[in-house]
């Protein structure tokens, strides 16, 4: 007979399974990897964007591929991307409470921080994939639609190929550490409450009401303690010359309030009375 072990229990293979079975996952992947080639349709349907007088990313959205990558990822992580990662993070325990079952794997026996730690480092990689996955797929589907050439700035000038993948690879990273917040609050949100639909709402939320704060002029230097003001700092990835700066204090800023954040998760559900 087998002895009980805890680095048995749970193992993070049985967990992905569970996970990845689950609607929300495929439907939120399926979004990311269509989305893409709706925006090529889109570009197709209606000609080359026109110039609206401020330089943006849409002006060259069809010069490239990469160009088409870029813009794909600008227009997706105010919203899209939030969603995906509160889904991933703020799903996974919630709706284990929600369907009655955490108290049978707590019952197992796992024990309560090994199951939270599992949950979320299988959150957390789904999150990954679905931050990767859509400018990957924006690659691929621009190339079909624009072709492969170097960046072309708004600002003016180019960005050679073998220097711009080295940029992307830069941008996405970033955009993942920025999205870290989020992924904390969505997961200390469902292991506090039996609703999934909360925890999602709740931290995609939080990113709607920093958006709105970080407009209001008036705050000053309190905008850069805001989870969402250095959102777009991968931006400076497209300068001649990487501006590190405003990505150095969005990183800062993102980790700090993770790692409370996921402390917090922890500290809560080693308490918790789980009834469900």
């Amino acid at each position: 007979m087998t002895a009980y072990h805890v680095r048995r229990t749970l193992p993070l293979r049985v967990e992905a399974v569970r996970q990845f079975r689950r609607r929300r996952t495929l439907v939120a992947f399926a979004f990311l990897l269509v989305l893409p080639w709706v925006l090529v349709g889109a570009f197709k349907i209606g000609g080359d964007p026109g110039p609206d007088g401020v330089p943006s990313l849409v002006d060259v959205a069809t010069s490239s591929a990469l160009n088409f990558a870029l813009f794909a990822l600008f227009v997706s992580t105010g919203f899209l991307l939030v969603v995906a990662v509160a889904l991933f993070c703020g799903d996974t325990v919630a709706s284990e409470a929600g369907w009655s079952s955490l108290r049978y794997l707590l019952a197992a026996p796992v024990p309560r921080a090994r199951l939270l730690r599992q949950k979320l480092i299988v959150a957390l990689s789904y999150a990954v994939v679905a931050v990767v996955s859509l400018p990957l797929m924006s690659l691929v589907a621009g190339t079909a639609g624009f072709g492969w050439g170097d960046v072309e700035l708004p600002t003016g000038g180019t960005v050679p190929v073998s220097t711009a993948l080295g940029r992307m690879a830069i941008i996405i990273g970033y955009s993942l550490v920025a999205q870290l917040v989020v992924a904390a609050l969505a997961f200390l949100l469902s292991v506090t409450t039996d609703s999934p639909l909360g925890a999602v709402g709740g931290a995609v939320g939080l990113v709607i009401v920093s958006n709105i704060l970080d407009a209001v002029t008036a705050l000053g230097s309190w905008r850069d303690f805001l989870p969402t003001h250095w959102m777009y700092s991968w931006m400076d990835a497209l300068q001649p010359e990487i501006q590190w700066a405003g990505m150095a204090k969005g990183a800062a800023i993102s980790v700090s309030y993770a790692a409370v954040l996921f402390a917090l998760a922890f500290r809560r559900f080693r308490t918790r009375d789980i009834v469900s």
